[in-house]
């Protein structure tokens, strides 16, 4: 996993992680539906640090937000974007 992930994941206390961006429709409906299962999330902005996208999406591979991390079991999880954590067993 990339360090800049890691370092963002180092001292959250939340069920999940969200990168984002201004103007998502699909990270807007990421929180809601996270919300809605009662999980806690941090949100982390992509829209004005263009050298944190790129390494997340090196990392990942994943080129639009949301990119969602899932950290309940003391090892973050990569889901993918908005449709992936709608589609995954996990919540």
């Amino acid at each position: 996993m990339s360090e800049v992930i890691l370092k963002d994941i180092i001292d959250l206390n939340s069920d999940f992680l969200i990168y984002s961006s201004d103007f998502c429709p699909y990270c807007v409906a990421a929180e809601r539906y996270l919300r809605g299962k009662g999980l806690s999330f941090t949100i982390i902005d992509l829209t004005n640090d263009p050298q944190k996208r790129f390494e997340i999406v090196k990392a990942t591979n994943h080129r639009t937000v949301p990119v969602i991390f899932d950290l309940r079991n003391g090892k973050p999880e990569f889901i993918g974007g908005f449709d992936d954590l709608q589609a995954s067993e996990l919540v």
